[in-house]
């Protein structure tokens, strides 16, 4: 395999280590879930569909002032709770000084839930605004502008849950403790491996992940066709009353 991983003999590479971890962060050991139905999602902003001229709906100024002055894409993550794995992403663009409404899918965040402080293995999904600077996955490139890596190497272990196996099929990087513009799949953690990595949107499986988004294949194709390197896309994501703080 071409960036590490479980050779056949059944020995692992030093390289596949690093990327199991990467993967585990993504939601190992998640149990099935019953997840919401896809069709008509909306979340926070979406009732009236008008746009919001003063900055991203329910985020507080606290987080805005985060979002780059030359973004022009934003990913945002609504939790539903502190404490729970459900949420709803919603995408907006930049048009002029106005922030368009576009689409909305229900999603799922960590397990536990979020928290202002992530480390490894805590199972819930960091609160922040990041950087999407690139993606890959297990299938061919769907037509994305980001930088993309195919390889046989995302996938899933096949002895998680088989609920867990097309996880990976498409991942965006969410640059938290990461080095930017490299394939997701760099183990590189430069702020050390306590504070977790490997966090990535990523497809469902209907339940919590270790602390990664995850949303329906649609919407990922959907996010990956139109995510734009030249208008600096970021996800702004956490529980609904940390956004607003």
């Amino acid at each position: 395999m071409r960036h590490g991983g479980v050779r056949s003999q059944g020995t692992m590479t030093v390289a596949g280590v690093l990327l199991l971890a990467a993967l585990s962060a993504c939601g190992a050991g998640a149990g099935r879930g019953g997840g919401r139905a896809v069709a008509g999602a909306e979340g926070p902003g979406a009732a009236s569909g008008r746009p919001a001229r003063t900055g991203i709906p329910y985020v507080g100024d606290r987080l805005q002032r985060r979002i780059p002055a030359a973004s022009r894409q934003v990913v945002a993550v609504y939790g539903d709770g502190k404490d729970s794995a459900e949420a709803t992403v919603v995408f907006y663009a930049k048009h002029g000084r106005v922030w368009d409404r576009v689409r909305g899918w229900p999603a799922h965040n960590g397990k536990k839930g979020w928290t202002l402080d992530h480390h490894a293995g805590d199972n819930r999904s960091p609160v922040g605004v990041f950087t999407l600077t690139a993606a890959g996955g297990v299938l061919d490139d769907p037509g994305t502008r980001l930088p993309y890596t195919q390889s046989e190497d995302f996938a899933a272990p096949r002895w998680w849950d088989r609920s867990h196996w097309h996880d990976f099929d498409h991942v965006i990087a969410i640059d938290y403790n990461r080095v930017k513009g490299t394939p997701p799949d760099d183990p590189t953690q430069p702020e050390g491996a306590d504070k977790g990595g490997g966090i990535w949107l990523h497809l469902d499986h209907g339940s919590g992940t270790s602390a990664c988004v995850s949303l329906s294949k649609p919407a990922m194709e959907y996010l990956l066709r139109t995510l734009d390197p030249d208008r600096h896309p970021v996800v702004v994501m956490g529980d609904r009353t940390a956004l607003k703080a």
